[in-house]
């Protein structure tokens, strides 16, 4: 009877250490169950799917000046007095040379012009800046005149054969300004800028010896495009600050 209560006893108390081993354990396992934290994401690191930052757009080129092909109009040419005296691009302007004076062209595109009043034609190099008569698009060297038997003015195609032009027609940013007069009294000049000022500008006046003459020209505005000049110079006649309006590059 001793000995199977103590049997007894011995096997209970086995059993109760068991259970409490598998509680303690139970109960570590829970413990590390609530403490386990979900996985951090790095900053550095894009999430799957999201979009990546939006770059800088690049800054738009500045634009560029149309190139006008088959232009279509009166030329000129000139000689004497001009001779020997500085061009527009700093140029010394031989008349014996083949050249041409264009308003709006780069210096040095090359132009094909067309007689269309006896099929001739002729390649000549744009350096200097002109004619400012209503109506005539480009002034010829003597020389390059004589070439196309033109003894005055003719009516001429202008053929622009892409020198300093792009691939798509178009030249280098310039800038383009309007001429409003020129006068070889400084008071006339001075005048005209202070109606013109008030309204639009920058107005200046540049003298320069144009051979003939000592003369003061005046001109408005620092456009980027031909086209703003050009609705600069409408705007002007609008307001009747100017009679003739000639577009000019600068460059």
């Amino acid at each position: 009877m001793g000995d199977w209560l103590s049997s007894g006893l011995r096997r209970f108390r086995i059993h109760s250490q068991s259970l409490a081993a598998v509680g303690l354990v139970l109960l570590s396992s829970g413990c590390l169950h609530r403490q386990k934290q979900p996985a951090t994401v790095s900053a550095s690191i894009p999430l799957p799917g999201a979009r990546p930052p939006a770059s800088k757009p690049a800054a738009a080129p500045p634009a560029r000046a149309p190139v006008v092909h088959g232009e279509e109009g009166l030329a000129s040419w000139y000689g004497r007095p001009f001779h020997g005296r500085s061009t527009a691009s700093g140029e010394v302007y031989n008349m014996y040379g083949i050249s041409a004076a264009h308003r709006t062209l780069p210096f040095g595109t090359q132009v094909r012009v067309h007689n269309l009043e006896n099929g001739e034609s002729i390649v000549a190099r744009i350096n200097d800046r002109g004619p400012f008569v209503e109506g005539r698009i480009i002034d010829l060297s003597y020389a390059a005149a004589q070439v196309i038997h033109m003894p005055g003015t003719a009516l001429v195609r202008l053929e622009v054969l892409g020198l300093n032009t792009g691939a798509s027609g178009t030249s280098e940013p310039g800038v383009f300004v309007v001429q409003v007069g020129a006068f070889k009294d400084r008071h006339n000049a001075e005048q005209v800028k202070k109606n013109v000022a008030p309204y639009f500008g920058p107005v200046s006046i540049q003298g320069f010896d144009r051979g003939d003459g000592y003369f003061y020209r005046v001109r408005v505005g620092r456009e980027k495009t031909e086209d703003g000049a050009s609705a600069l110079a409408h705007r002007l006649r609008e307001r009747t600050l100017a009679r003739e309006t000639f577009v000019v590059r600068l460059d």
